[in-house]
C-alpha cells in the first residue's frame, strides 16, 4: 500500500526546495500537501521512524517570511527510504511506477491535457479583451454614451480575476481539479452566451463579472496540473507554453475580435469564445483525469479503507488542514503580506500600475485609432499588434537571459533573490519610453507605424518588469510564495478594473500626448524600485519581522 515517492528512480524523502518548488507550481504554500509532500510533513517522517531517527527534522516554521522559512533539510541531505520499516497503514504509491501515478501516465495522456489546458489558460485571457473593438457597436446597442461605462465593460472582467481565485484555489484542495475545471469551465460558456445575448448594460456587464471570476479557473489550476503530470527536467517546456495564455492572449483578443465585429457584429464575439471553449470542454471531458497527488491518495486510502476493513489507512499526504484554514491561507494570509511586508507590497504595486497600463491601452486603443488615424472595422484590431509583439518579445527574452543569469549566479554559489530583478531594469525604463513615443505619435497623427512602435516597447518593457518581479516574489518568500503572488494578483486585477475607468476623462483634459506622458512620468517614478531592492533588498529581508 505504501511506497516510495514519485521520484523515478529516487528512494528518498524530498527536500525543502523540491516541496517548495512543487507547491510554487501547483498554486498555494508549501505548508499545505503537495505530490511530493508538505514542510509541515518535513518534520515527522511518520512513515520512515529510522530515518526521522537518522537526521531529525524540526517542523518548518513559519518565521521571519523575508529571510525564509528555518528549516535544517536543505538540499544537501537526502535521505535514503527503507520500505520495510515503514508505517504499513500509510497509503502512497505503489513504487515508483505506479500506473496511479500521473506522472507515470502514458506520454500522450500527460501531454494532451498540458494541451487542453494550456488551450483554456489561452482562451479565457483573450476573452478578456476580444471585444474591445466592437465596443463603440455594444454603446450604440445599448444607448449609452457613458465613457465610465464603455472602459468597465472591458475592465469588469478582470475584477473577477482578483475574486475568483480566492474561491477556487481551497476547493481545488478539497475536491480537486478536475472538478473545478469542469464545473468553472461550463459556468464561464453559460455566462459567455449570456453576455453575447445581453439586452442592456447591467445584464452585460454584469455577466462579464462572472465571465471573469469562472474564467480564471485554467490560470489558478493550470500551473499544478503541470506539475502533477510533466518531470522538473520537461516542465520548462510546458510552463512557457502554458504562460503564454496569461501574457499574450489579452493582445490577441482584440485583433481577432475587430475582424470577427466587422464581419459578423460585437456578439460574435462572444459565440466564438463559447465555441472554442465548448471544444476544449470536450476535450478536457475525454483527455483529462484527476491529477492531484493528495486527492487520488485520499480516494485510494478510502477505497482500500473499505476493502481491507482497516479504519487506520490514510493518505502520506493527508492534510491536517481544516477547510477553514484553507480558506483563512487563501484570504486572509496574502492580504497580511500585501500590507506588512515591504517587499510584497512595493513589487506589487509597480506589477499593478503596469498591469493598469496593459488595459488603459485595452479600453482605448479603438477610439484613439479611429479618431486619430480613421482606422474602421477589422483593422483596428490591429493596433493591438505592438504590444502582443512587444509581450512576446520580452518573454522571450526574459526567458533565455533571465534564466542564464540566475544560472550564473547558482553556479557560483552567490546566488541571491536580487539576482531576478537585474533584467527587470531595462523594462523599468523602456516601459515609461514607449509611453512617451505612442502618446506624442498619435497626439501629432505621426505615420501608425511610430504609435505601434510605442506600444511594442510598452509591451515588451511590462513582460520585463512582470516575469522577474514574480520570479522574484517565489524566492523572497520560499514556501509562502503562493500567498505572496495572490496578494500581487489581487492587488493587480483591482487596478487593471479600475485606474482604467478614468482614462478617458484623462486624456480629455490632456490631450493623448500630456495624457501618456503623465503615465510615462509615474512609470519613471517607479523605475528605481528594482534598482533600491538590488543594492537594499537583501538588508531589507534581514530586518523583517513578518511572522504568520
Amino acid at each position: 500500500m505504501s511506497g516510495p515517492p514519485a521520484h523515478p528512480g529516487l528512494y528518498r524523502h524530498p527536500t525543502r526546495s523540491e516541496i517548495i518548488e512543487q507547491a510554487v507550481a501547483e498554486g498555494h504554500d508549501a505548508d499545505i500537501p503537495t505530490s511530493v509532500g508538505s514542510l509541515r510533513q518535513i518534520s515527522s517522517n511518520v512513515s520512515t521512524p529510522h530515518a526521522a531517527s537518522k537526521s531529525p527534522h524540526p517542523t518548518a516554521a513559519t518565521t521571519d517570511l523575508e529571510k525564509g522559512a528555518i528549516s535544517s533539510d536543505e538540499d544537501g541531505e537526502i535521505e535514503e527510504i527503507n520500505e520495510e520499516e515503514e508505517d504499513p497503514d500509510v497509503v502512497f504509491w505503489d513504487g515508483p511506477n505506479d500506473p496511479e501515478n500521473p506522472m507515470n501516465w502514458p506520454a500522450n495522456k500527460r501531454w494532451g491535457t498540458v494541451a487542453v489546458v494550456s488551450g483554456l489558460t489561452f482562451l479565457t485571457p483573450l476573452a478578456s479583451s476580444n471585444f474591445a473593438p466592437g465596443v463603440p457597436e455594444v454603446m450604440k446597442d445599448f444607448h449609452s454614451t457613458s465613457d465610465l461605462l464603455s472602459g468597465f465593460m472591458v475592465s469588469v472582467y478582470v475584477l473577477g480575476f482578483a475574486f475568483g481565485p480566492m474561491i477556487i484555489a481551497p476547493l481545488s484542495e478539497i475536491y480537486g481539479r478536475l472538478p473545478l475545471y469542469h464545473t468553472c469551465t461550463v459556468i464561464f460558456l453559460i455566462f459567455t452566451v449570456a453576455a453575447g445575448v445581453s439586452t442592456n448594460m447591467t445584464m452585460f456587464i454584469v455577466f462579464r463579472f462572472i465571465m471573469g471570476s469562472f474564467g480564471a479557473a485554467p490560470m489558478v489550476l493550470g500551473g499544478g496540473t503541470i506539475a502533477d503530470l510533466i518531470s522538473r527536467e520537461q516542465r520548462g517546456t510546458a510552463m512557457s507554453v502554458w504562460m503564454m495564455g496569461p501574457t499574450i492572449g489579452p493582445c490577441v483578443g482584440p485583433i481577432i475580435g475587430g475582424f470577427l465585429t466587422q464581419a459578423k457584429g460585437w456578439r460574435w464575439n462572444f459565440y466564438f469564445v463559447a465555441i472554442v471553449g465548448g471544444a476544449f470542454l470536450i476535450g478536457a471531458i475525454i483527455f483529462m483525469k484527476e491529477t492531484s497527488a493528495p486527492v487520488i491518495l485520499e480516494r485510494k486510502a478510502k477505497r482500500l479503507r473499505a476493502e481491507t476493513g482497516n479504519p487506520k489507512l490514510r493518505s502520506k499526504l493527508a492534510s491536517d488542514l481544516s477547510t477553514n484554514d484553507l480558506f483563512k491561507f487563501s484570504i486572509a494570509r496574502p492580504l497580511k503580506m500585501l500590507f506588512l511586508s515591504p517587499i510584497c507590497f512595493a513589487i506589487s504595486v509597480y506589477i499593478a500600475i503596469t498591469y493598469a497600463y496593459l488595459y488603459i491601452l485595452f479600453t482605448t486603443f479603438t477610439r484613439v485609432f479611429s479618431t486619430q488615424y480613421h482606422w474602421t472595422g477589422g483593422i483596428i484590431g490591429l493596433s493591438f499588434l505592438g504590444l502582443g509583439i512587444g509581450s512576446l518579445t520580452g518573454q522571450i527574452v526574459f526567458t533565455h537571459f533571465g534564466n542564464r543569469l540566475t544560472q550564473k549566479h547558482m553556479e557560483r554559489g552567490d546566488f541571491v533573490p536580487e539576482h531576478r530583478l537585474y533584467i527587470m531594469t531595462p523594462g523599468a525604463i523602456l516601459l515609461p519610453i514607449g509611453f512617451f513615443i505612442y502618446g506624442w505619435g498619435v497626439q501629432y497623427h505621426v505615420h501608425w507605424i511610430v504609435p505601434l512602435i510605442g506600444t511594442w516597447f510598452v509591451g515588451f518593457g511590462l513582460m520585463l518588469i512582470f516575469m522577474p518581479s514574480t520570479t522574484y516574489l517565489v524566492d523572497v518568500f520560499t514556501i509562502h510564495a503562493a500567498s505572496a503572488m495572490a496578494a500581487s494578483t489581487v492587488l493587480r486585477s483591482l487596478c487593471a478594473a479600475f485606474i482604467p475607468l478614468s482614462s478617458e476623462k484623462m486624456y480629455a483634459a490632456m490631450g493623448y500626448g500630456w495624457g501618456n506622458s503623465l503615465l510615462g512620468f509615474v512609470g519613471f517614478a517607479c523605475a528605481p524600485i528594482p534598482f533600491l531592492f538590488i543594492k537594499y533588498g537583501d538588508r531589507i529581508r534581514g530586518k523583517s519581522t513578518l511572522i504568520l
